[in-house]
């Protein structure tokens, strides 16, 4: 720093040829006395050492010398005063720079050192140089330090010691060496003092560590000034940097800042948000020193999908937890989100499930393309493939699409896509929002990896899919306290196309979540998920409108908790459609499902709504085990008929095989027909019967049958036809009538009267 170069500040006094008017014989102010016309004073032109001097005959205790000019002190700034001087003849006097320290307004500065360093003259003829700093701090090599109040200066010299000797004094200096003090008073090395060259060709990489090397040895912080340097290999910070330059570097190398690693840093050292963020992240995955991102609440501008895996191009599988936090991905409009399809003839085969083959035009079909086609159930992707071969790998099995043909891959664009990792495990993200504007997708995982937690996000407006898992990074999947909120909020329920999220390994908890007007909100495979807190609310404004499943689970004995959640107009869809034999043969049928402390509700939803629907995609399945307790069933704005339905479009239950079903201690409100098992119903036999028929048919779930009576407790005395009280019992025959929903009660003799009946719809044992 040097205010005389940089802001022009004239520095220096006038020299003495052009008059000593302007030099005072007191302190410099204004109205004191100067040398022009003194006796004892005089300009000589002709010095053999000085050319133009003053010269003085020292007639005072001290002889003082001031520039009447203001010269200005400002705060930071360190100026040096040097004089030469020399004895001709008399007694040898003593020089010392001096001073007169003035405030703003003239007046001096109270309490501050106004000379520097003694020096006497030893001889006649010898020069001598003195020298004295002054600066507002108090700093090692500062004489005069005036603080904050001081803002401009009188300088010049004083002559002490013995009278009459005479005394020549060349041309007064004062020049800015702030420079000198820059590295004590700033804590900080800057690269092109080690040879850094801004160019944007040269490598830097050298110099970038010698600088580093240099700031860890004084606890000083590294500053990349102005201009673009280019680092050809990986570079690692142990200090503190700080960018006012920019840097360029390969692809594959990276940029380690391990005292201030956040995403600010990385914006300002690469001068790009986007290219920044994807520097941050290899650095976060390359380097050990820190746990997450911070991305600091910045808002990135997003107009291409960031390749995750392309960040990072050696590295393909990952296992240590790492966080991206706090900060926003706002998608801005751009043909390289456009949704690409393609077409292709395949076949497939149960014996390998996962497997396309003979799969024509491969080479064209993307890695993370969802398929569609007849026979494939909902959520299935490419997670490989092999263009030699000819054959695609998928998430799923197809469940009825044995032989050859045509089949569909879209591929969606994300924000953040995760696809090129074979494996990736442990990540995080964290109070981000996904701002996709209807334009991109929000996030697809990689091929396989475990425990990946999504938390505090926000997943707004994506296109079409949420949160995508094309493989089994799913397994052990977290995602808390987020909110899902739909593009197609505008469209009715049934026309609606998005996805919040898919699933499909095991173990996913998904909990305290929001998700409003999805086509379906999730899709799950797998077993072990926990469905806790969330809200999912998929209607629209239509007056008696169509509503979809919320939750769709597509593994038919999954162990799975579905408990204390809002399902507000949509359903709970569970089918076995991700199975390629899905008719039953030796696996486990529907069953280990919990469905417990829900609260269900529908508005202005039609009639034929129900809240849980079973669907089976084969022959031959029932149920044995599912548990639906303590839930609320209400419809508002009309009421809905059940909340149970068995949709047999592709395949029905087999009721008679029914085990372990516990439906109860449900409440519901403006349900045409309650459900329950164990039910107790109540029955009038009004004329005396040894057969009486107990019809349970509409009360049993799914319309199954009545296979067990527990209990027959008589209400009131059972009499025979001549009014007589009879004490008998009878025996339960279940299963009867044209559905099997009845239970016929035989008694040894005609009776009638009234009975409290409790009927199953399983076999419990």
């Amino acid at each position: 720093m040097n205010k005389a170069i940089t802001d022009g500040l004239v520095l220096t006094p006038p020299p003495f040829a052009n008059g000593l008017d302007v030099w005072s014989r007191g302190d410099g102010t204004p109205g004191t006395a100067t040398y022009n016309g003194y006796a004892t004073a005089a300009y000589v032109p002709g010095d053999i050492d000085f050319a133009g001097c003053l010269e003085i005959l020292k007639t005072e205790t001290t002889q003082t010398l001031r520039y009447m000019g203001q010269t200005p002190v400002l705060p930071g700034c360190y100026l040096r005063i040097r004089a030469r001087v020399k004895a001709i003849s008399g007694a040898l006097p003593t020089v010392r720079i001096a001073a007169y320290a003035a405030q703003s307004d003239g007046s001096p500065v109270a309490g501050v050192t106004t000379v520097g360093t003694e020096t006497t003259l030893t001889g006649y003829g010898e020069i001598v140089e003195i020298t004295a700093i002054v600066g507002t701090g108090i700093r090692t090599g500062v004489d005069m330090a005036w603080g904050d109040t001081a803002v401009y200066g009188h300088f010049g010299l004083d002559l002490t010691g013995p009278d009459g000797g005479v005394i020549r004094i060349d041309d007064i200096e004062i020049d800015d060496v702030t420079s000198v003090f820059l590295r004590k008073m700033m804590d900080w090395v800057d690269v092109k003092d080690f040879g850094a060259i801004a160019d944007g060709t040269t490598d830097n990489t050298t110099a970038f560590e010698a600088a580093d090397a240099a700031a860890q040895l004084t606890g000083s912080s590294v500053l990349v000034s102005e201009g673009i340097y280019a680092l050809a290999d990986n570079v690692a910070f142990e200090s503190d940097v700080r960018f006012q330059g920019t840097v360029t570097m390969p692809v594959d190398k990276h940029l380690g800042l391990r005292q201030n690693f956040e995403l600010d840093s990385y914006i300002d050292a690469f001068g790009d948000e986007l290219l920044g963020f994807k520097k941050a992240f290899q650095a976060l995955i390359k380097f050990s020193d820190h746990e997450g991102l911070d991305m600091r609440g910045r808002s990135i501008s997003v107009d291409s999908p960031i390749d995750m895996q392309a960040c990072v191009p050696d590295v393909t599988t990952w296992a240590n937890r790492r966080v991206i936090r706090n900060g926003l991905f706002d998608v801005v409009d751009d043909a390289s989100w456009a949704v690409t399809n393609a077409t292709s003839q395949a076949t497939y085969a149960t014996g390998n499930p996962t497997r396309l083959t003979n799969v024509a035009n491969v080479a064209n079909i993307e890695i993370g393309s969802l398929v569609t086609g007849s026979g494939v159930g909902r959520e299935v992707y490419v997670t490989e493939k092999n263009v030699g071969a000819q054959t695609l790998e998928l998430s799923q099995p197809l469940y009825d699409a044995a032989g050859t043909q045509s089949f569909t891959f879209t591929r969606y664009q994300y924000i953040l896509d995760f696809s090129g990792f074979e494996s990736f495990s442990r990540f995080n993200l964290a109070d981000i929002e996904f701002k996709c504007d209807g334009i991109a997708s929000g996030i697809m995982l990689s091929k396989a990896g475990l425990i990946w937690h999504i938390r505090d996000c926000y997943i707004n407006k994506p296109r079409r899919r949420g949160i995508t898992s094309i493989g089994t990074a799913c397994q052990g999947l977290l995602i808390d306290r987020c909110q899902f909120l739909s593009n197609e909020q505008a469209e009715l329920a049934q026309n609606r196309n998005t996805i919040g999220f898919n699933v499909n390994a095991n173990d996913a908890k998904i909990r305290d979540c929001r998700a409003v007007r999805f086509g379906h909100w999730a899709v799950m495979n797998g077993s072990g998920h926990i469905i806790q807190g969330n809200h999912c609310f998929q209607g629209d404004d239509v007056n008696g409108g169509a509503r979809q499943a919320g939750l769709v689970m597509t593994q038919q004995n999954g162990r799975q908790v579905i408990t204390g959640n809002y399902i507000d107009n949509c359903f709970i869809e569970w089918t076995n459609e991700h199975d390629a034999e899905p008719d039953f043969g030796s696996e486990l049928s529907f069953g280990s499902m919990s469905i417990t402390g829900n609260n269900f509700t529908s508005l202005n939803s039609a009639s034929w709504l129900s809240f849980i629907v079973i669907k089976p995609y084969g022959a031959d399945h029932f149920i044995n085990g599912l548990t639906v307790t303590d839930n609320t069933f209400k419809a508002t704005g009309g009421n809905i008929d059940r909340v149970d339905k068995l949709d047999s479009s592709i395949a029905t239950l087999d009721l008679t095989r029914t085990r372990n079903v516990n439906w109860s201690s449900n409440t519901f409100h403006q349900v045409d027909q309650w459900t329950a098992s164990p039910a107790t119903l109540q029955f009038t036999q009004s004329t005396a019967a040894s057969t009486w028929v107990c019809d349970f048919s509409d009360w049993m779930p799914f319309g199954g049958e009545a296979r067990n009576a527990t209990s027959v407790v008589p209400v009131g005395p059972l009499r025979n036809g001549a009014n007589v009280i009879q004490h008998v019992s009878a025996y339960s025959d279940p299963e009867q009538g044209s559905t099997g929903g009845e239970i016929h009660l035989i008694w040894p003799s005609s009776v009638s009267g009234k009975v409290n009946v409790t009927a199953r719809m399983d076999n419990p044992f």
